[in-house]
């Protein structure tokens, strides 16, 4: 029989696809885990189960399907990449007992997490993090109860490229969710503002979490959600992702990749979760509790505009050529029979409308672990 490789993520925060508009509104976890499952789908039948109640859907080339976290995946499943819920994972361990599956990571799990080392080392389950950085703080957190640790970066479009844009050394950019230190950002854009008057700062907010963030300073514009394309823009456009925060550290940071992809640099604090690791190069990463480091890194940057573009670039193990063949690499070969597959297992085309149910409590448990300074799973 042929078998399929499944994702599975138990705790989306709306249903979604990876349909034109699909992804309004979520983060950089979802928008990777559709690159991915997209382009591993050229060469293995893909399904994905997400947890809200929805019609089936193929869109280029995956299935996506509704996800009943009581009952065995359908079909024949060779492998099972489960996103985030390593509890989700070992319910699936013991429903496919002879199937492949892997917990695919992107948060830093809190302190009540440190159960799922054994358990999922027992049930020869490894995880997949999204940067060697990750990846070492998760040994170190699981010790040596850890299972197989691995990581594959996120994904990063190969045409998200520089153009012939005119930077703007008057514009800096935040383009990630307000709780990620924005009220830091804009401590320091005050400051920076004293010597530059005409700088502005524009925010753009994908707009999955509400979050305080104090007085609002002078010269800061709300974008509120863009589309990919037009995110990319304000990048070429802007002098740089103002990003001087030591409040939330990322396991990939997805916009930070995003923007050197396309020439802009992105003002970092250095040592903080992955950004040295996706941004180590060209001064981006610096002590930013140092405002003074702040304003000389600026300075720097809008002599440099003034000149010539920007000479940053992004790695090539995070495009999604890399990204795919380290996946394929990872999974081993599957079949190359995804229309003999949805064929045979196509669902019913029922309408059905969402139910709303998160899995575990997840995601209400780590926004209160946000509060106390961990992390939601919107991480990039």
């Amino acid at each position: 029989m042929i078998e399929a490789l499944a994702f599975v993520d138990p705790m989306a925060p709306k249903g979604y696809s990876g349909a034109p508009g699909q992804l309004a509104g979520l983060g950089g976890t979802e928008a990777s885990l559709v690159k991915v499952a997209e382009a591993l789908a050229d060469s293995a039948p893909v399904v994905f189960e997400r947890s809200w109640r929805r019609r089936p859907e193929i869109v280029s080339g995956v299935q996506y399907r509704s996800f009943d976290a009581k009952a065995p995946l359908p079909g024949p499943i060779a492998t099972i990449v489960v996103i985030n819920s390593w509890k989700v994972a070992l319910r699936l361990r013991r429903l496919h007992p002879d199937a492949t599956i892997l917990l695919w990571l992107h948060v830093f799990p809190g302190r009540h997490n440190r159960g799922m080392g054994p358990a999922l080392r027992n049930a020869d389950i490894p995880i997949i993090c999204v940067s060697q950085s990750h990846a070492r703080w998760l040994a170190t957190f699981l010790g040596t109860d850890a299972p197989i640790i691995r990581h594959i970066y996120n994904p990063i479009a190969e045409d998200l490229v520089p153009d012939t844009t005119q930077r703007d050394p008057d514009l800096l950019l935040f383009a990630s969710s307000p709780h990620k230190g924005l009220n830091e950002v804009f401590q320091h854009f005050t400051v920076v503002r004293e010597r530059w008057p005409d700088l502005r700062l524009a925010v753009a907010d994908p707009g999955y979490l509400s979050w305080p963030t104090g007085a609002v300073p002078d010269g800061v514009t709300f974008l509120g959600r863009l589309s990919p394309e037009a995110l990319a823009q304000w990048m070429r456009r802007s002098l740089c992702l103002f990003y001087p925060q030591t409040q939330f550290a990322e396991t990939f940071g997805l916009v930070i990749a995003e923007a050197n992809a396309v020439g802009c640099p992105a003002l970092l604090h250095a040592g903080l979760g992955a950004n040295d690791e996706i941004a180590g190069h060209h001064g981006q990463c610096i002590d930013t509790t140092a405002p003074a480091a702040v304003e000389r890194k600026l300075a720097e940057w809008r002599a440099v505009s003034a000149t010539a573009p920007m000479s940053v670039t992004l790695s090539d193990a995070l495009r999604l050529s890399a990204v795919a063949a380290a996946w394929r690499a990872e999974l081993g070969p599957q079949a190359n029979t995804a229309e003999q597959f949805f064929d045979a297992a196509r669902p019913q085309q029922g309408a059905m409308e969402p139910d709303g149910r998160f899995v575990d409590g997840f995601l209400n448990s780590a926004i209160k672990e946000q509060i106390h300074g961990t992390q939601t799973r919107h991480e990039n």
